[in-house]
């Protein structure tokens, strides 16, 4: 797994992933109803829905592209893409991406094992750790769609994870994120969706 992880990521290193290209003025406009579960400003008060705000503008891209496309499955989420244009999605996901998230608090007795696994990984296991693709400070790599993690929600991290681990998301380049989560148990999840949720 570490040997793919580092060969996929010197090919997008290499050849770079196409760059969203949205307005975010434009998208301003078009987010209303987005509001009613991510919040005006990307910052959604249900921890079950993702927070957008400050995420990567091309990984909000890849993400309304792969749910409209069917290629990810929301169900929130079905038909509310349907008649909105490639510009659409790119200005919407301009316009979440310049927006600043809300940051969370770490549940503090999940911290040193959270930290542990996002910076290090579970060698015995063969997970990767976290700052690979995701950065030390959660960050993510625009350039590569990876998305940015620090702050978001605990919740919808736990969530995304087990989706991952039981195959019910697979929208992941080269099955990286299954590949992983499969390996994670319920309190590895947990503790490293807990440390996420607090960092920045």
């Amino acid at each position: 797994m570490n040997k793919l992880l580092i060969s996929l990521l010197v090919t997008l290193g290499i050849t770079g992933v196409a760059h969203a290209a949205g307005d975010a003025a434009e998208g301003k406009q078009k987010v209303a109803v987005c509001a009613a579960c991510h919040g005006a400003d990307g910052n959604s008060l249900a921890p079950n829905f993702p927070k957008l705000a400050g995420q990567n503008e091309s990984y909000l891209l890849k993400q309304l592209k792969d749910i409209k496309a069917g290629d990810r499955t929301v169900l929130e989420m079905t038909g509310m893409l349907t008649n909105l244009s490639e510009e659409d999605l790119a200005d919407i996901s301009a316009f979440f991406a310049s927006q600043k998230i809300q940051l969370g608090q770490a549940a503090e007795d999940q911290v040193a094992a959270g930290q542990q696994i996002f910076r290090a990984g579970i060698a015995d296991k063969g997970v990767a750790a976290c700052t690979a693709c995701h950065g030390p400070q959660g960050k993510g790599n625009n350039a590569a769609s990876f998305p940015a993690l620090g702050g978001q929600s605990a919740a919808y991290i736990e969530s995304s994870l087990k989706k991952f681990a039981a195959g019910e998301r697979a929208n992941d380049p080269a099955g990286m994120m299954r590949d992983i989560a499969v390996k994670m148990n319920d309190a590895e999840i947990k503790a490293v969706a807990q440390y996420v949720q607090g960092l920045h």
